[in-house]
């Protein structure tokens, strides 16, 4: 059941006239505008006599509306807006939906979208389970125990909530939001869209950058646990160490321990492991680092309190984060000396580091469906778009640096870019240039990162660190780097999914030693045979590696296990399993489609990839795929039990 998100009122003006309504509708993007306005009013017309000329975001021209067709469409707008009756009173028909959608990104959004589109855009929400009438309601003294509590387990926690479960949350940190509360290192900040990196029932409109930095991504999580009240339900400073399932009672016994070691034996009728995966971290194994006198900080562990001004610093890594750790460092520091390992494709935004203006945050606040077709428009240019790039073409030679003529084009924007940043830097240029494929890695986003290499006081040292001294880092060629603090950029350990946790299932089986250090799988990326009522969240093989998107992943896959948990109490089981056959026709599915992936190029080798070189995380399928499969189990790939007693 879904309840439409936006309703109007004909009977009087939607907004008054205001100076601040003319501004707003001077400012923002026409194609916006136009599919705000045809929402609204239904008008035909005016939509299609724009579509002609409104181009797709990476097409080979550019969108060009004429002037006078603005100006129209902003007269319109101002007066639907402002005048009573002038808007319709309710949604429009999907078909029309579907063709203001298309008409606004310049090109066919297809039937397939459209569901997705509705929920994630918010155009719709879900009615809350507790409230359908042909629901069955959680019987009396069924738990819950979820792990986490950062995006992911506050959103679990939420629809748990909306759904009449019992749950309680284990948080190892003293507060909401995960990673967010964590990483505080200088520069900390997101790479998806600010307006779709937040949940599709929770939407913000006051975002201060298009690009949130990391506090804004703290505050905005730590409004949601108050307005839905789920600090109620977390323990926090407390972790789970075992999980072991009693096959007698169907249930699972959870010991967690607190921050002052006591420990305690809970137990759940079901468990959700949504502790994120950027969660893991450790310094790096070089030797000789636990000699250096000077501090180690890793980016998910700094100390605000170390002073960098006038300090020699060692920048390990040349990741995500270590892109925006240096730009931010380098002005107050004596020298950063950028050890790197790995190089990464870097792509200009030219709204990374750009503030949303004072008219854009008010027209996302106060006029109707603004906010959800700004946030459809991100959604559609910054995730499934992308899908084409990471598609291989069989034709296309297995040496080349690219997959596709699609992705080659993008490699050469990309090193166009890099020629227009570094060329009259020959050396630099060399160093840094990928021999790999675009989008085989996670790409960085340029916040700066190339200007600050670029800065006299900045060094690009791509020779190998050999071991690191009490006063300084030596390279394999002999070479000693004096620094005062060393900032370690390195990543986590994304491949131990379950972390610390031991997990016992049926008959002993540890799910530990099945999945080793690297090596895990699931059904549907969430449920494993052997280990009932055991649910992830961020699993194997669920990554949105080719675009934005962990978000959605994240309310998808909480939706999937909330319909499983409601199948069981339906059928009034006590455990709930996938078969053997569907769990291996899952991977063989999987396993199949990545060899279609520039994943499995013979460059490609990341953090995606295990040991073996198997890509255990990323999700070989578009976000919609994903989204259909995970409306609602298939009954017959589970198997349902009762309990032995």
């Amino acid at each position: 059941m879904l309840q439409t998100m936006t309703q109007t009122n004909r009977s009087e003006p939607l907004l008054p006239d205001s100076e601040v309504l003319r501004r707003a509708l001077a400012s923002v993007d026409p194609s916006d505008l136009l599919m705000t306005y045809a929402y609204l009013t239904h008008d035909r017309d005016l939509l299609e006599r724009m579509a002609p000329h409104i181009r797709p975001l990476f097409g080979l021209e550019p969108t060009a509306i004429p002037d006078e067709l603005v100006e129209e469409l902003r007269s319109k707008a101002f007066i639907a807006l402002t005048t009573a009756g002038a808007t319709r009173g309710e949604m429009p028909s999907r078909e029309l939906m579907q063709r203001i959608m298309s008409v606004g990104m310049g090109e066919q959004v297809d039937d397939e979208f459209v569901d997705l589109l509705f929920e994630q855009c918010g155009f719709v929400v879900p009615q809350a389970r507790k409230s359908r009438v042909d629901r069955t309601m959680p019987p009396q003294g069924f738990k819950v125990l979820l792990v986490g509590a950062g995006l992911t387990g506050l959103a679990a926690g939420i629809k748990l909530k909306e759904a009449g479960y019992d749950y309680i949350c284990v948080e190892k940190n003293a507060d909401v939001a995960g990673t967010w509360l964590e990483n505080v290192y200088p520069g900390v900040a997101v790479d998806t869209p600010s307006h779709f990196y937040s949940y599709s029932f929770h939407q913000k409109a006051d975002w201060n950058h298009y690009f949130p930095r990391g506090e804004q991504v703290r505050q905005y999580l730590n409004g949601v646990a108050d307005h839905y009240d789920l600090r109620r339900n977390i323990r926090f400073e407390s972790v789970v160490t075992t999980m072991a399932f009693d096959e007698a009672s169907g249930l699972w016994n959870v010991t967690i321990r607190d921050k002052n070691g006591h420990a305690e034996v809970v137990q759940a009728n079901a468990v959700m492991v949504a502790h994120g995966r950027l969660n893991r971290w450790s310094l790096p194994d070089i030797p000789g680092i636990e000699r250096f006198t000077g501090p180690v900080m890793h980016s998910a562990g700094w100390d605000r309190s170390v002073d960098l001004e006038g300090k020699r610093i060692a920048v390990i890594g040349t990741g995500a984060s270590g892109a925006q750790i240096v730009p931010n460092v380098a002005p107050d520091a004596g020298k950063v000396t950028v050890f790197m390992r790995s190089r990464y494709w870097v792509m200009p935004n030219p709204k990374i580091s750009g503030t949303v203006p004072e008219e854009t945050k008010w027209a996302l606040a106060n006029i109707p469906g603004f906010q959800q077709w700004f946030r459809f428009g991100i959604y559609w240019n910054a995730s499934d778009g992308y899908y084409q790039h990471v598609l291989r073409d069989p034709a296309w030679p297995d040496d080349a640096p690219s997959v596709s003529e699609v992705n080659e084009q993008l490699r050469q924007y990309g090193l166009s870019y890099m020629q227009q940043k570094l060329g009259h830097r020959p050396e630099l240029l060399e160093k840094l240039t990928p021999d790999f494929p675009i989008f085989s890695k996670r790409m960085v986003l340029d916040a700066g990162w190339y200007d600050a290499l670029l800065r006299d006081n900045v060094e690009v040292e791509n020779d190998p660190i050999a071991e690191i001294l009490p006063n300084g880092i030596r390279t394999r060629s002999g070479a000693v780097h004096e620094v005062d603090v060393i900032a370690c950029a390195t990543g986590f350990n994304i491949a131990r999914m379950l972390g610390d946790v031991q997990v016992t299932g049926r008959d002993g089986r540890s799910l530990n030693e099945e999945w080793g250090d690297d090596d895990p799988r699931a059904y549907l990326g969430t449920t494993v045979p052997g280990y009932p009522n055991l649910f992830l969240v961020g699993g194997p093989n669920t990554g949105p590696n080719h675009g934005a998107g962990a978000n959605l992943v994240a309310e998808a896959v909480i939706n999937y296990i909330v319909e499983c948990l409601d199948l069981m109490v339906a059928r009034d089981a006590a455990t709930m399993e996938p078969t053997e056959q569907a769990y291996r026709d899952w991977n063989d599915k999987i396993d199949d489609q990545l060899t279609r992936m520039i994943w499995s190029h013979p460059k490609a080798n990341s953090y995606y990839n295990n040991s073996a070189g198997r890509v255990f995380l990323s999700n070989p399928f578009r976000l919609v795929d994903l989204w259909n499969w995970t409306r609602k189990p298939v009954e017959e790939h589970f198997l349902l039990g009762r309990a032995q007693n």
